[in-house]
C-alpha cells in the first residue's frame, strides 16, 4: 500500500497536507494508479532543507521522501501506531516520527498529525482518522504488503 502526503499550505508554524491512498487500476479502458484522498494532515513548519535549512528540533516537518511504515507501540503514548523507518541519516535525525492523533501544530513535535483540515492551522476528528488509517495500514499487512508512505 502506498500512501501520499501532498504538503498543500506551508504556513509559519504549522504544515497542512493531503494524505492519499495510492490505488492500482485496470479495466478496459484505463490501466495505472489514481490517488484517492483519504484525510488531511498536520505538521510542523515545513523547511526547505534542499537550499539550506536546518532542522530545529520538535519545530520542524520532515524532509520529502518515501518511508516505510510499520506499526509499533510507542511507551510515549501507550499505544500501537504507525511509525516511519528510514535510512541511517533519517534515523539519525529523525527518528521516532509517528502518525498519531492531535488538533494543532503544538500537539506535534515532528510527527505527522491526522484528521480533517475544518480550521485554519488544526485539523479535527483526529482520533477517528487515525483508528481508520492504522485500519488500513493492519489490513494492507494482513494481505503480505509493504506500506509507504511518500512526502511531497
Amino acid at each position: 500500500m502506498e500512501l501520499i502526503l501532498t504538503r498543500i499550505a506551508k504556513r509559519k508554524t504549522y504544515t497542512i497536507g493531503r494524505l492519499c491512498i495510492r490505488k492500482q487500476v485496470a479495466d478496459e479502458y484505463l490501466t495505472g494508479t489514481a490517488d484517492k484522498y483519504f484525510c488531511d494532515t498536520l505538521e510542523p513548519t515545513w523547511r526547505d532543507y534542499k537550499n539550506g535549512a536546518y532542522k530545529i528540533k520538535g519545530k520542524s516537518a520532515i524532509p520529502e521522501g518515501r518511508y516505510a511504515v510499520v506499526i509499533s507501540f510507542s511507551p510515549k503514548f501507550k499505544q500501537w501506531l504507525p511509525i516511519l523507518l528510514g535510512n541511517a541519516a533519517f534515523k539519525k535525525q529523525w527518528s521516532g516520527i509517528r502518525i498519531h492523533a492531535g488538533n494543532t501544530a503544538k500537539d506535534t513535535e515532528g510527527c505527522i498529525l491526522v484528521g480533517e483540515n475544518r480550521e485554519v492551522g488544526k485539523v479535527l476528528d483526529s482520533r477517528k482518522w487515525l483508528y481508520k488509517l492504522k485500519k488500513r495500514i493492519v489490513e494492507a499487512k494482513d494481505r503480505g504488503e509493504a506500506v509507504w508512505l511518500t512526502i511531497r
